[in-house]
């Protein structure tokens, strides 16, 4: 299949979207995008009736191949897993203006969530919810029938309906972090208590390679004393930014110069409810 420099940049940032919310890996959904490149140049074009649809559909099986390892792969996994944080700045490549790379689907939260589905639940409804694909393009990518990719999106919803309070207003939640950050600084608990859940969870992320917690952090307590204990720890050219981070405002903090960790939120109804904090140096951006 002959593609043109045109239809690679037009259809890039979508197999790279597709492949991102899947895995949760920015690296992993790069190169999958090239070897579905790849891989479409040796089809023949009379074999190919649409060339989006063709793509998608190498892009799918490719990561859901990944997919089908991912429980090992889990499982070896030191600690809690999150998604790789996608700092948006650093994708100069592409356009954060394209309708390719939608918002939807994109926060930690939802793609944390999206780990709690088999690999065709999680094909199909991002297909469906995120890209819009009519049901009878999501069959043939799958390889299923229609009525299936009907009842299997319906189950992916259902099991994922806990991230539907999520606020994901940038301006509003970007003011809640701000205050978070006042607040913290100067050690006003009240004001904390209005702005993070008695129930708050936070998830940390090191993969072995860096001390951080195995298990789940539950309570304002136990994860306001890990954030002090942090920043206490920290050299004296700490500093952190707020920055866009999956389309949601993101605490990215510095330590020697480079990225150390960055902090996510999952905000609903105005409070923060879960923390992700990834310091796992293979997921994090070459500052």
């Amino acid at each position: 299949m002959q593609i043109t420099k045109e239809e690679y940049e037009l259809f890039k940032p979508l197999l790279f979207s597709i492949g991102y919310r899947m895995l949760g890996s920015v690296v992993e959904a790069e190169d999958i995008a090239q070897e579905t490149f790849l891989k479409a140049y040796q089809v023949k074009e009379e074999h190919i009736r649409v060339k989006k649809a063709y793509l998608c559909k190498i892009m799918t099986n490719l990561c859901l191949d990944v997919l089908k390892s991912a429980p090992y792969r889990r499982e070896q996994y030191v600690g809690q897993w999150n998604p790789e944080p996608l700092l948006l700045e650093k994708l100069q490549t592409f356009d954060p203006s394209e309708t390719l790379i939608q918002k939807e689907g994109l926060s930690i939260a939802y793609l944390r969530m999206m780990e709690h589905l088999k690999a065709d639940e999680r094909a199909i409804l991002l297909l469906r919810e995120v890209f819009n694909f009519p049901y009878s393009e999501i069959a043939s990518i799958v390889e299923k029938k229609e009525e299936n990719c009907r009842k299997i999106f319906s189950r992916a919803k259902q099991k994922i309906s806990s991230v539907e309070g999520e606020s994901l207003n940038y301006e509003e939640n970007t003011l809640i972090i701000n205050r978070f950050i006042e607040a913290f600084q100067t050690q006003k608990i009240d004001v904390l208590l209005e702005l993070v859940s008695e129930d708050v969870t936070l998830f940390s992320d090191g993969g072995g390679k860096v001390t951080a917690a195995i298990r789940p952090i539950v309570s304002f307590s136990n994860v306001t004393s890990l954030l002090y204990g942090i920043i206490k720890k920290a050299p004296e050219d700490f500093y952190f930014e707020v920055k866009n981070v999956n389309y949601q405002p993101a605490i990215v903090i510095y330590m020697n110069g480079k990225i150390q960790s960055i902090l996510s939120f999952y905000i609903s109804n105005e409070k923060i409810v879960e923390m992700y904090i990834t310091m796992n140096p293979d997921k994090l951006p070459v500052h």
